[in-house]
């Protein structure tokens, strides 16, 4: 199983955000081709991730072709758009949470156990989730290189867990879509083995550990 260090912010107090989780965030890539001839396409994804004392901290940084964002709202069809995904599962608990975020900051964020019985969360959990967003790219969307990034601070509440009780590790995956780009694709940080792009499959999760 993938692995994926999650550390504690501890020179937060004396940095900014931007500057802790360069010193002290776990550098991810989202770099797996899963369905090399249907979808080949592959933008450069990355990251950083941490935590804080109450919250998961996810920095996704993008770069490549095209920019889609048409949802404009919470709740919406995010992962039609230029989005990044990251899904957690608290081990022993059959449901896990997704979160899916445009390059505008707006996601559609769910509970579960499987793609069809997903419950959204509330406007009152959507606003507990700070985002940050930035994009640069051309001065027109006739084409060339687009960088985007947006930074998620997931309250750990969200997950159904306790801040001064954290478990040892979470289960969980991280995504680069964008189903209706002008080049679908559809990456991901541990490897998954299924015949056509699927997400929602917790058995291809890897594992993030929150202890050291």
């Amino acid at each position: 199983m993938k692995t994926l260090r999650i550390p504690l912010l501890k020179s937060l107090e004396s940095n900014d955000l931007d500057t802790a989780l360069e010193l002290e965030g776990t550098r991810f890539s989202v770099d797996q081709c899963n369905w090399p001839e249907e979808f080949p396409y592959s933008p450069f994804c990355n990251g950083r991730i941490a935590r804080t004392e109450d919250s998961l901290v996810v920095d996704f940084r993008v770069s490549g072709l095209d920019l889609r964002v048409q949802n404009l709202e919470d709740g919406g069809c995010s992962w039609e758009d230029s989005c990044c995904e990251i899904f957690l599962q608290v081990p022993g608990n059959s449901e896990y949470c997704n979160f899916e975020v445009n390059a505008a900051g707006k996601m559609t964020a769910a509970r579960g156990t499987g793609r069809s019985d997903r419950v959204s969360l509330s406007k009152e959990e959507f606003a507990g989730i700070v985002r940050m967003a930035e994009i640069e790219g051309p001065k027109d969307f006739a084409g060339g290189i687009w960088s985007w990034r947006v930074i998620l601070m997931i309250p750990f509440e969200l997950l159904g867990l306790d801040s001064e009780a954290l478990p040892e590790s979470l289960r969980g995956n991280i995504y680069k879509c964008g189903d209706k780009t002008a080049h679908p694709h559809f990456l991901s940080w541990a490897p998954i083995g299924t015949a056509s792009p699927d997400f929602h499959r917790p058995e291809y999760f890897g594992e993030f550990l929150l202890k050291d």
